[in-house]
């Protein structure tokens, strides 16, 4: 009888501590709204502007100039490839280009046919050009809306029109492409990209 008792004791004990030990009850989160398409746009942007500056902050100011013709290697064809400081002069200008469409806006700067401007040449001048043309890219996205965001607007490249998607987003796909190459100019000076560094 004395066990029963001590018994029943001790399972009543576990029982309360048991109780005590849940964890308090989390009120209810309110739901997470869903995103914009103009944020959902704004964060590929995102993607593409850090791995895109960062390879471009990368390269030393002496290799802007460096294009893989130099390198002779046999069985290549590299004649006439842009330089690394060319590839991202060319990404800025079609940035510009795309996303002042989306805007409706003139682009600010002289974007001689998609090459950028011709009179720049220094790393910090580039750098500055590419990243202005994010910030331009991440004001369009902002004003892009489930009402607009198949308007059509005069196609940069010519004749015709194209609709505001297509410019925030083929910006985005033009800029992977050229990431790609600048990746390449980077691992060929022995420059590991930012973006495959371990700590990324």
């Amino acid at each position: 009888m004395k066990h029963l008792r001590t018994f029943c004791l001790l399972a009543l004990m576990c029982f309360a501590l048991g109780a005590f030990a849940q964890p308090a009850a989390k009120p209810a989160a309110s739901p997470t709204p869903a995103p914009t398409i103009g944020a959902v746009i704004d964060a590929q942007i995102g993607i593409i502007e850090k791995e895109f500056v960062g390879a471009a902050e990368a390269m030393p100011e002496d290799k802007f100039n460096f294009a893989p013709s130099s390198l002779n290697l046999p069985g290549s064809d590299y004649k006439g490839v842009r330089t690394f400081g060319a590839q991202i002069k060319h990404v800025a200008a079609v940035n510009y280009m795309l996303w002042s469409a989306v805007l409706g806006e003139k682009p600010a700067v002289d974007l001689n046919k998609g090459d950028g401007p011709a009179s720049m040449t220094s790393k910090a001048d580039i750098v500055k050009f590419l990243k202005d043309s994010y910030e331009l890219g991440h004001r369009a996205a902002k004003s892009i809306t489930s009402d607009n965001i198949i308007a059509m607007v005069p196609s940069p490249f010519g004749s015709g029109q194209i609709s505001k998607l297509f410019c925030a987003t083929f910006a985005v796909a033009h800029g992977f492409d050229h990431y790609g190459q600048s990746v390449e100019y980077l691992r060929m000076n022995g420059i590991v990209p930012p973006a495959s560094r371990g700590s990324n």
